[in-house]
């Protein structure tokens, strides 16, 4: 690379705090319902965790396609701010309804589509350069 992944870090950066600022939620509910391991049958402390959960398995192979789309010159600077900006805003929307209702919710679901379609954006970019 001749350039450092100055787009990628943009986006890794937000999402990054998100994940620290998820955690540091677990940790203050733990130490308030004083649940030291696993969730302790309480729904507030497990939707808590799914949401840091969901973060933690979605958010790093977007990143990394994100990266590697950067690095490769697979998608232009445009479509790589777009899909960076659709997977933050995705994760947070995302967290934002699960954290609040356990069920279905917009937020809940315009996140994931968000989430879903910047990364199989990537995912089909990256591809298609490889194959070239």
């Amino acid at each position: 690379m001749d350039t450092p992944p100055l787009i990628s870090a943009v986006y890794a950066a937000p999402l990054g705090l998100l994940a620290v600022g998820l955690g540091v939620r677990i940790a203050l509910l733990r130490v308030r319902l004083r649940v030291g391991m696993g969730d302790g049958g309480k729904p507030e402390l497990a939707r808590a965790i799914r949401v840091h959960a969901n973060l933690l398995e979605s958010a790093p192979i977007a990143l990394v396609l994100l990266l590697i789309a950067e690095a490769t010159a697979a998608l232009g600077p445009t479509a790589l701010h777009c899909s960076g900006a659709a997977l933050v805003a995705g994760r947070l929307l995302h967290a934002f309804g699960l954290g609040r209702h356990a069920g279905a919710s917009p937020g809940r679901f315009t996140g994931m589509v968000l989430s879903w379609g910047a990364t199989l954006l990537l995912a089909v970019a990256v591809a298609a350069r490889a194959l070239r």
